[in-house]
């Protein structure tokens, strides 16, 4: 697939996979994305995951016509990117293999390969000359490992975004970009806003019409749009009004107890009031979801004097990701020691800026009529709280 008269795409869709990164379900697979630019020296961008080496090889030697490689730009070391980085160099002795420092650290890791005599180190600003284009090299470091670069090519006015603004899905997939591209931010790049914030001001004054990432599809229209959420997301700003409510329920009493309060807060006007079983629904997907919107309410039942676990695991994961600078209410059940909410408080204060709405609510086994002022009243305070 060509890009630019120079650029083309190389690399493969993965349909077969089931869980990325063995957690991520990926119901319409992945792609891995490769490119090769052909001017007076070629250079492959980054190979594929080794599940995708068959089609890829063809790819590149259909690519190639015949041409040799000169150099191999690796952006990111890992393997869903660089697993057929062995299999390059050794059908293509001549080319060099372009790297950061720590580039070269891990690929020492992953491979037993001598690269002493074939190596180019570069740095910041450093630029690769290829002929009418050149690249130059900007170190992206925890975006999201320590290693990965990205790189600009101002014939073609063209980033090479490594990771940044990938997404689940296959090329073939018809679906909406900014679902799994949010997904897949908070879940595998979310914990590192500030060097997203670092990225994005560096590229902020290059003159970018094509947008290349190693997973997802090319981005040419509308760039603004990509670059702003990316800008919203890496802040760790709500991109939406709207109240997520996860829950965990042990019997259902919770859950019900959950819609009640979601019913409650529609009744006041409230827009968007989105309803997670944390017990059933895809944990990043649930993850995505309370990133997205500014408030959240957290109900859970008591398991083991804490709260009951998925719900755990889910405030676990927000604790790994820097959940923060959100509005969070409490909705806690128990028979006969309710623990929950002080479990999940215990969460929230390890995280940053975040607002506890209201008072908690602590719930007997089943909702009663008697429990209703309480559920009423945080309902309110939820719905102010988004004003």
């Amino acid at each position: 697939m060509k890009i630019t008269e120079a650029i083309t795409y190389v690399g493969v869709d993965d349909k077969t996979i089931d869980l990325f990164e063995n957690q991520y379900i990926v119901p319409n697979g992945i792609s891995y994305n490769s490119y090769l630019i052909m001017d007076e020296k070629v250079a492959l961008m980054d190979t594929v995951d080794i599940r995708g080496l068959e089609q890829w090889k063809e790819n590149v030697e259909a690519a190639l016509g015949g041409r040799d490689i000169d150099y191999i730009v690796v952006s990111h070391m890992e393997p869903d990117h660089a697993g057929s980085l062995a299999y390059a160099l050794e059908n293509y002795p001549n080319a060099k293999i372009v790297g950061n420092a720590k580039t070269f650290i891990f690929l020492s890791q992953f491979f037993t390969l001598d690269v002493t005599d074939r190596k180019i180190e570069v740095k910041e600003g450093d630029v690769l000359d290829l002929g009418t284009r050149k690249l130059t090299f900007m170190m992206a470091p925890m975006v999201h490992w320590p290693e990965v670069m990205v790189s600009y090519e101002s014939t073609d006015k063209v980033l090479f975004s490594a990771d940044g603004f990938g997404k689940f899905g296959a090329l073939d997939t018809d679906e909406d970009w900014a679902c799994e591209a949010r997904r897949y931010y908070f879940n595998i790049v979310g914990k590192y806003g500030a060097p997203v914030q670092a990225l994005l001001k560096k590229t902020a004054a290059l003159d970018i019409q094509k947008i290349l990432p190693l997973h997802g599809p090319i981005l040419t229209d509308n760039l603004e749009y990509y670059i702003n959420l990316y800008n919203t997301w890496s802040s760790y700003t709500p991109e939406n009004k709207g109240v997520y409510i996860a829950y965990a329920s042990i019997h259902g009493n919770t859950g019900k107890a959950a819609e009640t309060l979601a019913e409650k807060i529609r009744e006041l006007g409230e827009e968007k009031v989105v309803v997670a079983d944390l017990s059933r629904e895809d944990i990043a997907e649930c993850v995505e979801d309370a990133f997205r919107y500014d408030r959240m309410v957290l109900c859970s039942a008591t398991y083991d004097g804490n709260a009951f676990l998925p719900m755990e695991d889910f405030l676990h994961h927000l604790q790994i990701k820097t959940y923060q600078n959100r509005k969070v209410a409490l909705l806690e059940n128990g028979t006969w020691a309710p623990m929950a909410a002080k479990s999940m408080r215990s969460y929230l204060e390890s995280m940053k800026n975040i607002t506890v709405i209201g008072e908690t609510v602590s719930i007997k086994s089943t909702l009663k009529e008697g429990d209703m002022p309480a559920v009423e009243a945080l309902a309110k305070a939820v719905v102010e709280a988004g004003k």
